[in-house]
């Protein structure tokens, strides 16, 4: 028996024959199709972690989620490819006969040439590579566009087409399974790309992208505000409202509800003005026990101040709501002491930054905290500048890998990784006393296309780190011990 061979083995005359046949019916009878090659995934040495490992080279094999095994964030081969292909042109019919509405045969069967794939864009068809059709473009669009709208289908299945066989059981045509894509995560570095004219170069003026003329995000944005912004008037907040609803004093001695009757020479209907009636009592908390009902204002519209701290002189019954609590805490003052009434549990049903809770706090957190500083340094800045003369020496600051600078509350940070040869550049410090040095100049970035500046003028403090760690993390490395990381 003769040993199996894992070279490809030699093509006949017969075959070469065949296959140029094959390719020339691609030629007469097929259509352009536009092929958008995949790269591979983008990976980061800066984030990388043992799930989501970073790869030396960009490869087709290499998977960015090794715990979720996806590929979420590609790269696309700027240059594209030309190629001939032929598929069946069908009706898209909606199918009715189940509950909603369902679209059927959205699903499109392409047959390429394998040898002209081969050499038009270097190796066989993969899922992920995404096709244009260009004979599907929407010539007439609703909005005010004065350019035709592509059709993209990605690659979701390869195979050898069983019509594609010649007579000598040699392969000649690729099967591939076609689905029709729309603007996601995925196919970021297609989409974002400026639209372009017929010779395919960018419109001079225009900063238009394909998400913005094929995506419907800015529709679907605007409805889901709008549907908040009306559920926010219909509940403005968690739990259950009783400020309208009256409260009544109790007397401290005996416990009881403290009502004036029409027969005393003076009514105090109110109840308000606890300390000119002293017979009358103060509620000591709410009247109303149940799920989310503190609001940390005090019943039936006492008076009350707020802050950080307690006030100085305090006087007896006198609330006060504490801002630097959270959630905020309503106190009373009785004898010598501030007595806890209520927190201020109702918040805005919304997640928004606004909502002083831990859990909004927590998800919305993008801080980082940096550790190992390297050097320091405070420099008066001016609003709108771009860089940042500082008196660190350049070879000691331009090892660092991060750059925090900071004013108040407001807080800058920039990783060396981002921005490798433009983030610190050196300049010439020359000292009172005449001396010249080489110090470090941070210069600030430019972040999708916006160039940052300082914010505000003032006295901002720099320092450089070569760690950092993320505020919000998973609940697995929070509780992860130390000792294995």
């Amino acid at each position: 028996m003769p040993r199996l061979s894992l070279y490809k083995p030699e093509k006949g005359k017969d075959y070469k024959f065949i296959d140029r046949q094959a390719s020339e019916m691609f030629t007469v009878g097929g259509t352009d199709v536009y092929w958008h090659k995949y790269l591979g995934a983008n990976t980061s040495a800066e984030n990388a972690t043992a799930a989501q490992p970073n790869y030396a080279n960009t490869s087709v094999t290499n998977i960015q989620d090794l715990l979720f095994l996806e590929n979420r964030d590609r790269t696309y081969d700027k240059e594209i490819y030309r190629i001939r292909g032929l598929y069946q042109v069908q009706n898209i019919d909606f199918n009715v006969s189940q509950f909603g509405l369902f679209i059927e045969n959205d699903t499109v069967y392409m047959t390429v040439h394998i040898n002209d794939i081969q050499k038009i864009i270097g190796r066989k068809p993969i899922t992920g590579d995404v096709l244009e059709l260009p004979h599907l473009r929407d010539d007439f669009a609703l909005n005010n566009y004065n350019v035709s709208l592509p059709r993209y289908y990605q690659v979701t299945d390869v195979g050898r087409a069983s019509e594609g066989f010649s007579v000598t059981w040699a392969p000649h045509l690729y099967r591939l399974k076609l689905k029709k894509v729309a603007n996601q995560q995925q196919f970021t570095s297609i989409f974002n790309a400026p639209i372009a004219d017929s010779n395919g170069d960018p419109i001079v003026g225009s900063n238009t992208t394909l998400a913005e003329l094929l995506s419907n995000y800015n529709t679907i944005v605007n409805v889901g505000d709008q549907v908040v912004a009306q559920g926010q008037a219909d509940a403005p907040k968690s739990g259950y409202e009783t400020r309208q609803f009256y409260t009544l004093a109790v007397d401290p001695a005996t416990g009881k509800p403290v009502v004036q009757t029409a027969d005393e020479s003076t009514l105090d209907t109110s109840q308000i003005n606890y300390l000119a009636n002293e017979n009358a009592g103060v509620p000591v908390r709410t009247g109303y026990t149940g799920y989310l009902i503190g609001d940390g204002i005090p019943d039936n519209g006492y008076a009350f101040g707020f802050g950080i701290q307690f006030p100085e002189y305090p006087g007896e019954n006198d609330f006060y709501l504490r801002t630097d609590f959270l959630p905020n805490r309503l106190f009373r003052f009785e004898g010598n002491s501030w007595i806890k009434v209520e927190d201020a549990v109702r918040m805005d049903m919304t997640q928004t930054d606004s909502r002083s809770t831990l859990k909004t706090s927590f998800i919305n957190n993008n801080n980082y905290t940096y550790n190992s500083e390297v050097a320091t340094d405070v420099v008066n800045l001016v609003a709108n500048a771009t860089f940042i003369n500082t008196r660190i020496t350049f070879a000691t600051g331009s090892v660092a890998k991060y750059a925090v600078i900071k004013i108040g509350v407001t807080t800058l940070g920039f990783a060396l990784s981002d921005y490798p040869t433009t983030l610190y550049t050196s300049y010439n410090y020359i000292s009172p006393v005449g001396t010249t040095s080489a110090c470090l100049r941070i210069n600030l970035p430019t972040i999708n296309g916006i160039q940052q500046v300082i914010p505000s003028t003032g006295q901002w403090s720099i320092t450089l780190y070569n760690t950092r760690e993320a505020e919000r993390s998973s609940l697995s490395t929070a509780l992860r011990p130390k000792a294995d990381f």
